[in-house]
């Protein structure tokens, strides 16, 4: 009966997490003009106006890299990450109605729009990355397998801090305020702009203490391998996200039974 149950409830998970999917996609994209191909189409471009903006400002980055590699690696990296509370923030408050569903969880609406952000970030990424390394201004990654660690590592952070502040957010409002202002000024501390070997010791010592900055160096040494010194601690990384998805999950299970669906 177990191993029945749980093919059952997972039958169920799916198909809510699919619904809600749909839901969130035709809410926020619709059905007009190039519709849920916004889901990519949003990042990238994003993505190209900073590194137009690098790259004709001549932005200086602390290495001899090509600045459309470092702005993809880059900026990329920090749409994966920074999207995710944003769109978690306040999500079950403005989705009481839907809260009527027995089947529908809290971290079920986080999951939808989390799902939501990291693809629309992983196909912005690949689809860039290709499109660069087909007309020849990015030479092909050295190690794909350690780019696929460092994005998996930040898209696990990103959502373990999305669990973490939409579920405060519901008991504290001011979060969506600080969470705004917050979110900006950890963009130039995320390591998008800079690598940590190019940075004085007593500045690398404070922007390893940011997890995501572990990632970016994880992502950057697997496109450029030698030709950079990557400085990162996986174990840190893993520990602090360990540690911040334990904080939103014990943070949702506070809030589960204070919401009263409209």
């Amino acid at each position: 009966m177990a191993p029945f149950a749980l093919s059952q409830a997972w039958q169920v998970q799916k198909r809510v997490i699919g619904a809600l999917l749909m839901r969130e996609m035709l809410t926020r994209f619709g059905r007009h003009n190039i519709g849920f191909l916004w889901l990519f189409a949003e990042p990238m471009l994003f993505t190209l106006g900073v590194t137009a903006l690098w790259s004709a400002t001549k932005s200086v980055h602390g290495s001899d890299l090509p600045i459309v590699a470092f702005a993809i690696t880059g900026y990329s990296s920090v749409l994966l990450w920074r999207n995710m509370p944003s769109r978690c923030i306040l999500a079950v408050t403005h989705n009481l109605a839907i809260m009527n569903h027995r089947h529908i969880k809290i971290i079920d609406i986080y999951l939808a729009r989390i799902l939501i952000e990291a693809g629309g970030a992983t196909i912005s990424f690949i689809v860039l990355s290709l499109t660069f390394i087909a007309i020849g201004w990015l030479e092909p990654p050295e190690d794909i397998l350690r780019i696929a660690f460092g994005w998996s590592m930040l898209a696990l952070f990103g959502m373990s801090l999305a669990f973490f502040l939409g579920a405060l957010s519901e008991d504290y409002e001011l979060i969506e305020k600080l969470w705004h202002p917050a979110s900006y000024l950890l963009f130039p501390l995320s390591g998008a702009a800079f690598l940590v070997d190019s940075l004085p010791q007593a500045a690398q010592d404070f922007v390893l203490v940011l997890p995501m900055v572990h990632g970016v160096e994880m992502i950057r040494e697997g496109y450029f391998g030698g030709q950079i010194n990557a400085v990162y601690d996986a174990g840190y990384m893993t520990f602090s996200v360990m540690i911040l998805l334990l904080l939103g999950l014990l943070q949702i299970r506070s809030i589960a039974s204070k919401v009263v669906p409209e």
